[in-house]
């Protein structure tokens, strides 16, 4: 793996061809806010393709796509095609763990060393001073393990990830202050796994995407670096004017409860609607998957953070919730309302700039807001 890759998998939060914009899936294309949106994204920012999904709050359903799915071919964008969803897998994770709390398994302000006794130590670590709520809320200080991963892409154990973590001293006493770290997603699915005796992906198969009928979604098996479902060629460049370079397939496994999942932009519109309107948690562990505190610096002016779910205000009123995605090829953004509307836009190429992050992010809210 190149440089240029290994930079892109640190920032996993979140001269070359620009492909022609396609049509959305309605005969109004052409003056659709989203299909602009999209349009913009991959005529100004470069982005390969982008495909959205929308849903409004009567439930009606609308796809979108701009560019082109296989530089290599020129096919084209397919609608609501799979993607790697990067950091929107650590939602599924928060969900499976307060699906414990509420079974009494779990609770969120006992230490880590109660269920990874030892397990967690290291310069300023202490697994006992760790609380399993500061895991998901991003509140914990443990170092963020992508940072340090460098070039070599492999298939990886999560106790190697957090071994690499744990090789480098705390960013902060625990609770001190907020700071995105993959670390701590890492430690909550070795919790899962600890708690139930299952493989975190039979769990959030069994307990997310089955019940809430996510057809497209899955958790890629060790060694499986493809895609399996239609899916847009996901692209990365080494340099800001330099060519795209496919890496669709890719060892996914560095990501694991952090950022392994597969998914498509309705099947994420399904699971945060779901969630919203309670059909994934009881409402107490729901409220508390609201509690958040500010996470404006990764994601933007007005963003909170709460246990995996991240909160940001709407330009028409209100709230949406959700998350995001960032993974080598792939850039992913989705939100929810609680009355009922849903939208979830990808891109194929992870972005490193913050203009186009905060342009992807527009075109969320643009479908929310429409």
């Amino acid at each position: 793996m190149s440089a240029a890759v290994a930079l892109a998998i640190g920032a996993m939060a979140l001269g070359a061809l620009t492909p022609p914009a396609s049509a959305a899936t309605s005969a109004s294309a052409g003056r659709d806010a989203v299909q602009q949106a999209l349009n913009t994204l991959v005529r100004d920012d470069g982005m390969p393709a982008a495909l959205a999904s929308v849903k409004d709050r009567n439930g009606r359903t609308r796809t979108y796509t701009a560019g082109v799915g296989d530089l290599a071919t020129h096919a084209p964008v397919p609608v609501d095609g799979q993607v790697r969803i990067g950091s929107n897998t650590k939602t599924f994770v928060a969900v499976v763990v307060l699906q414990l709390v509420g079974e009494g398994k779990i609770a969120l302000d006992d230490d880590v060393d109660t269920y990874l006794p030892g397990l967690v130590r290291g310069k300023g670590i202490d697994g006992r001073r760790i609380t399993v709520r500061q895991l998901l809320q991003q509140t914990s200080g443990l170092p963020n393990y992508t940072n340090y991963l460098g070039d070599d892409v492999r298939y990886y154990t999560p106790r190697e990830l957090l071994a690499t973590a744990l090789r480098h001293p705390a960013d902060f006493d625990p609770g001190e202050k907020w700071a995105y770290s993959n670390t701590n997603y890492i430690v909550a699915g070795l919790i899962v796994q600890k708690i139930t005796g299952r493989p975190l992906a039979k769990e959030i198969d069994r307990r997310i995407i089955k019940r809430a009928g996510l057809r497209h979604t899955y958790f890629p098996a060790p060694g499986d670096a493809s895609i399996r479902e239609p899916h847009p060629h996901g692209y990365y460049r080494e340099s800001a004017d330099g060519p795209l370079h496919d890496i669709t397939e890719i060892d996914p496994s560095w990501g694991w409860a952090a950022g392994q999942l597969i998914s498509t932009d309705s099947d994420l519109n399904r699971f945060f609607g779901a969630l919203l309107a309670g059909r994934l948690l009881p409402p107490a562990q729901l409220a508390q998957m609201r509690s958040t505190v500010p996470a404006e610096a990764t994601f933007g002016p007005g963003a909170r953070y709460g246990l995996g779910l991240v909160s940001r205000p709407l330009p028409c009123g209100g709230l949406s919730w959700g998350h995001g995605g960032s993974f080598p090829g792939y850039e992913t953004r989705s939100g929810a309302t609680d009355d009922g509307r849903a939208a979830s836009v990808a891109v194929t190429m992870q972005l490193t700039d913050e203009a186009s992050r905060r342009n992807l992010e527009r075109a969320v809210d643009t479908a929310l807001c429409r």
